[in-house]
């Protein structure tokens, strides 16, 4: 059992203060639209659908929100537009998992209403999962928009209902409309958020407390870009990780240094300790980018059992998505389970990865130009010698565009060159010294020595995954086909 830490003492207080204040969503436009998702799904093209990660049954997915454990179930949730595969007016789509690694959907969570339903998180509370949300409602005047906090509940795991006195949380400093992405956690007595937002065109994160889920006070502004950090911070999250407070979120508008930053937006983090007296977080402002590939955003943890996980979009926004065509766009990474090692996070698979393998595909030497055929997914498991290149060429076995993955020894860098797109970072192994890389339906994730350095790109290909040894050595190989674990 995944040992969680369920609060209960308010449990009597919430049932009180509730009464008859949750609101049923509109029963009709729910079938409506599980109906239609239904209808809809048989006219999505299978040719990039994900196998063993998660996307959409239909049209689109962006941010993951509400990673929990409620009722012996990991709950994912994300935002979701059903009605196209581009973004629309947003909902909460839902699935959920026994393992972290099998997945099923489950029936829309949130449907929008006056509000648009934006990124939050949940927490589990006597008997109820949840729901802390950002509603966006439109309005007449610059920005036309507004960002307020509400919550909704569910005691079965399934279908929420919406508190009537919504919104919940509505003050910001400087009345500033970007007020975003709450991730909700308790400590001691009291339940904390942080929120992302702006201030004069500079991000920042903004912290609140509340004793009861429904009355908030505001607390700091936890941190604030400093000129250099951005405009805009969103889906900030906040956790402990070997023994250190980890501040992970999502900086908008940071400019290109080098090889870093080289996304439209990026996803990183600062190592320091928040003070729970004073409700400062202390850090020496040192941002370490968690994933140098090119689609990886807006993540989300979860705790227990002593173990941190983590889960990303596995897109980025302002560029290309090629599914789009086919139906649905967007997809998330692997659940990754988080080390401080030092003054770094390490991110791996989960253990139960392997059970994913259905048969093994190579074990042994690789020579120069030798080719392995797979189906639509892979497991890749590579040792080689530092001193020398090592380079894989990865392609479909009926076309369409290469991918590169190197090891350059004179400049000390991986490598991952997606049609002329580059992405690399120096790395110095911590420890072993192999590579595991996986290959979905229309994906790549890169796990580098103890997961010191992750690379997250999508890779459209034509037909079945073919990977060649393009190094001037011989490679020590182990490689696998896996198995579907998420819906077709």
């Amino acid at each position: 059992m995944f040992a969680w830490s369920t609060p209960v003492a308010l449990a009597a207080v919430l049932a009180v203060t509730l009464g008859q204040a949750l609101r049923q969503q509109n029963e009709t436009t729910k079938r409506e639209l599980e109906e239609y998702i239904a209808d809809k799904k048989a006219e999505i093209n299978p040719r990039y659908r994900p196998h063993y990660h998660i996307s959409p049954p239909v049209g689109w997915m962006n941010d993951p929100n509400g990673f929990s454990y409620y009722k012996e179930k990991f709950h994912l949730f994300y935002q979701f537009y059903p009605y196209d595969s581009v973004w629309g007016p947003m909902h909460w789509g839902h699935v959920s998992s026994s393992n972290l690694i099998d997945w099923e959907h489950l029936p829309t969570a949130l449907i929008p209403e006056t509000e648009m339903c934006f990124s939050g998180g949940a927490v589990v509370h006597g008997d109820d999962l949840v729901l802390l949300y950002t509603g966006r409602v439109t309005t007449d005047t610059d920005p036309f928009y507004n960002e307020t906090q509400y919550l909704a509940f569910s005691n079965d795991g399934v279908n929420f209902r919406k508190y009537e006195g919504n919104p919940v949380l509505s003050y910001v400093p400087d009345n500033s409309a970007d007020f975003r992405d709450p991730k909700i956690w308790k400590f001691k007595d009291h339940w904390y958020v942080v929120i992302g937002s702006s201030s004069n065109k500079r991000g920042r994160v903004l912290l609140y407390r509340s004793g009861d889920l429904f009355n908030w006070e505001f607390l700091s502004v936890l941190g604030e870009s400093d000129g250099d950090m951005g405009y805009m911070w969103e889906c900030p999250d906040l956790f402990e990780l070997g023994g250190k407070t980890i501040f992970l979120w999502s900086p908008q508008g940071l400019e290109p240094k080098g090889d870093r930053y080289k996304n439209t937006y990026q996803t990183g983090y600062y190592i320091g300790e928040l003070d729970y007296e004073t409700f400062e977080f202390k850090t020496d402002k040192y941002f370490q980018e968690l994933d140098y590939g090119h689609d990886f955003y807006a993540t989300q943890t979860i705790q227990g059992d002593g173990k941190t996980y983590l889960i990303g979009w596995f897109n980025m926004w302002e560029v290309p998505h090629l599914e789009k065509e086919d139906g649905w766009a967007g997809t998330t990474t692997l659940v990754r389970e988080l080390q401080l090692i030092g003054t770094r996070i390490t991110m791996n698979p989960l253990e139960g990865i392997q059970d994913l393998r259905t048969d093994s595909v190579h074990n042994g030497d690789l020579e120069p130009q030798q080719a392995i055929e797979f189906g639509p997914t892979a497991e890749i498991i590579l040792q080689g010698c530092l001193d020398q290149k090592i380079e894989l060429l990865i392609q479909g076995k009926e076309g369409g565009l290469v991918t590169t993955v190197t090891w350059d020894p004179e400049v000390g860098k991986v490598i991952v060159n997606r049609s002329g797109e580059v992405r690399q970072v120096e790395w110095v192994p911590i420890g072993k010294t192999s590579w595991r890389l996986f290959l979905d339906a229309s994906s790549l994730e890169l796990f580098c020595g103890e997961g010191e350095v992750v690379f997250s790109s999508r890779i459209f290909s034509d037909g079945d995954w073919v990977v060649k040894n393009s190094s001037p050595q011989t490679l020590s190989v182990e490689a696998y086909r896996l198995r579907r674990s998420v819906p077709a």
